[in-house]
């Protein structure tokens, strides 16, 4: 990194997973040839080890009393074997930062004016893949961010003009969102605007692995063996809640599933010469996640989709 970019600044390192004093020994002797200070040594400790599956990491939302014993004992083993007094002097030494703040009400062109509608963001263990920026967003664009969880809440929050729901592991609590047969009928009727990214798209459709879903959109889902992940520069392919048609965004897909059929007669995207996702009355739902903070008149473009 040093020779790379002369600007970059190693302070020094913190050694992780170390097997051995031996291992550790020889980590310490090759940073010390390059004049790069260790500052700790980590071993490897399973107890502090998170679990991962098909997609990753296990989401925090859905093992939170494990997660809080884990913390603590990943601090104790870092209050152990990290030179905390070091590393806090270190930051200290870190010149000012010069970029300015992130402002989502300048970044949505101004502050909102009169009330504003009430906009359900999916939560809860099912949908944990969620921007904080979307919901900072919405707000400054004048919403009121509600959110909902679709494995237990029986009812969209009270006054839902408009709906996001955003990735997650539907595959992973199926059985218990086909159980919340309210919540999906609801949704299936709903007639305000609809965002959906890849988790949401899952959720919207027939089923998703034969397990009933809400059917709000024409197409079934299933798991595959095949990961796709990529980046993508995607082109708006129709005027949507959220886009206008031409309109370029960067996105990235990460999922194992597949859908049937691939995209709607009105798809939401292009890219790579091929159509994607689905634009079906007012609903915008796609495997693509964009960050809003890159395209922030989405959310403007929702509050006043709800007008």
């Amino acid at each position: 990194m040093r020779a790379f970019d002369p600007e970059v600044r190693i302070g020094g390192v913190i050694l992780n997973r170390v097997g051995s004093p031996r291992h550790e020994a020889l980590l310490r002797d090759a940073l010390a040839e390059v004049d790069v200070p260790v500052l700790g040594a980590v071993s490897r400790a399973e107890e502090v080890a998170a679990p991962s599956r098909h997609l990753g990491l296990v989401p925090v939302a859905e093992r939170a009393p494990e997660s809080e014993e884990i913390v603590a004992a990943l601090a104790d083993l870092v209050t152990a074997t990290v030179d905390l007094d070091a590393l806090l002097d270190l930051a200290r030494s870190a010149p000012p930062m010069t970029a300015p703040a992130w402002d989502p009400v300048a970044a949505v062109g101004g502050p909102a004016t009169g009330a504003g509608p009430t906009v359900a963001l999916a939560a809860g263990a099912a949908f944990t893949f969620s921007y904080a920026e979307t919901a900072e967003l919405l707000a400054a664009a004048g919403a009121t961010v509600a959110p909902f969880d679709p494995l237990r809440d029986p009812a969209l929050p009270a006054g839902t003009r408009a709906v996001v729901i955003g990735g997650g592991f539907p595959e992973a609590h199926a059985e218990a969102l086909a159980g919340n047969a309210a919540l999906r009928a609801e949704l299936a009727a709903f007639d305000g605007p609809v965002v959906a990214e890849c988790a949401g798209l899952l959720y919207l459709g027939r089923s998703l692995d034969g397990v009933p879903m809400c059917g709000r959109l024409d197409l079934t889902a299933r798991m595959t063996g095949r990961l796709t992940l990529g980046y993508r520069q995607a082109v708006a392919a129709a005027d949507s809640p959220v886009t206008r048609a031409g309109e370029p965004v960067r996105g990235h897909e990460f999922h194992r599933t597949v859908t049937d059929p691939g995209h709607g007669d009105t798809p939401a995207w292009r890219w790579d010469d091929r159509a994607h996702g689905f634009v079906d009355g007012r609903v915008h739902a796609s495997y693509l996640h964009v960050h809003w903070a890159g395209q922030p008149l989405a959310a403007r473009r929702l509050v006043e989709a709800c007008r």
